[in-house]
């Protein structure tokens, strides 16, 4: 092999490498961001999006067609919501999320019923949307202190926040259009102000 030829193939196989690790590199700085600007520790943090990928994987396995489910968690306090069944069914999976390593806490909200449909999914998502806009233009707090759950129009309220925030954060949630309840499941905190 000429010399040419050899430093072509190596130049070609460092860039796919290189540019192969770029998303890495870019999705682990973004995260790193998320985590810097978020009172969780970056352990808990870590522990959050393990906890939501295994409970949701657990209870879908077990119970299938007899559930939807929304697993949210923040400093490994879980959130169920969604629709099971019945009552034994929603019993079962705030069974399943307990047994799920690291889970301080199961707040289950499943409400008993069919399954929603596709367009109630994308109002509570533009709920969402709505509310985390809303954090953002009114400015009292850091919005990604409060993590924003919506299930047919209730909106859930996840977060380390002091008192004050909570406040703020469920009167402004009331204040957007299509919210039906505010549910708070905040943590609180004492921020030593000096």
């Amino acid at each position: 092999m000429t010399r040419l030829l050899q430093l072509t193939l190596v130049a070609a196989m460092l860039s796919t490498t290189l540019s192969g690790c770029f998303p890495v590199v870019a999705g682990g700085a973004a995260a790193g961001g998320l985590m810097a600007a978020d009172r969780r520790t970056s352990g808990a943090y870590i522990d959050d999006e393990a906890i939501e990928w295994k409970a949701s994987d657990a209870i879908n396995k077990t119970l299938r067609d007899q559930i939807h489910v929304n697993v949210t968690s923040f400093n490994r306090n879980m959130l169920l919501t969604g629709e099971a069944a019945d009552e034994s069914i929603k019993e079962q999976a705030g069974s399943i999320g307990k047994e799920i390593a690291n889970v301080r806490n199961v707040t289950n909200e499943l409400v008993i019923g069919a399954a929603s449909s596709l367009g109630d999914r994308s109002n509570d998502a533009l709920i969402t949307s709505k509310v985390k806009t809303a954090f953002l233009t009114e400015n009292k707090f850091p919005a990604n202190y409060v993590k924003v759950v919506t299930e047919g129009g209730t909106v859930f309220l996840m977060g380390m926040v002091t008192r004050q925030e909570a406040d703020d954060a469920v009167e402004i949630a009331r204040g957007v259009s299509g919210v039906n309840k505010v549910v708070k499941v905040f943590e609180y905190v004492v921020v030593d102000t000096k």
